[in-house]
């Protein structure tokens, strides 16, 4: 269904009537949804108008998925929304680890090329990082990007 949605246009802030016609909800379940779910908290300005910001808008389509094309009741989507939002947690730090350990292994890939081009530090022996492991976790930090990637729609 999110493929019938029109794109989201590069603004800082949406209205509600916006948001309405982004993601095919009516105001009103806007405003009851962002009871429901505290994921939602639109910014209020003056006369109570609520502004949305982009991940917001993002919120919104992954609800609605889950509520109208998935079957979830209310509860239902907010369980699996904590879930989601827990596995994405896990992954972006996952994600973060494995740009570290990408970091660190082509540093240690320098400074051992460095050595062995070095005539007096030949006797040293450090050892290589494996350029297969690198490459092991390059792809599976692709691999993580990618499902992120998918569950962030």
């Amino acid at each position: 269904m999110d493929s019938l949605l029109p794109a989201i246009p590069a603004k800082r802030y949406f209205t509600i009537g916006e948001v309405g016609e982004l993601c095919g909800v009516k105001p009103h379940v806007l405003r009851y949804w962002e009871q429901e779910f505290t994921q939602l908290r639109p910014v209020k300005r003056r006369g109570n108008r609520r502004y949305y910001q982009r991940h917001e808008v993002m919120m919104i389509r992954r609800i609605r998925g889950l509520l109208y094309d998935q079957g979830f009741t209310i509860s239902g989507a907010r369980n699996k929304l904590m879930e989601l939002t827990q596995s994405e947690r896990q992954l972006m730090r996952s994600g973060a680890f494995l740009d570290e350990m990408l970091e660190d292994n082509s540093a240690e890939m320098e400074a051992s090329a460095d050595l062995s081009q070095d005539d007096d530090a030949k006797h040293l022996e450090t050892p290589r990082p494996s350029l297969a492991g690198l490459e092991s976790g390059f792809s599976v930090h692709q691999e993580l990007l990618q499902i992120r990637a998918l569950l962030t729609v």
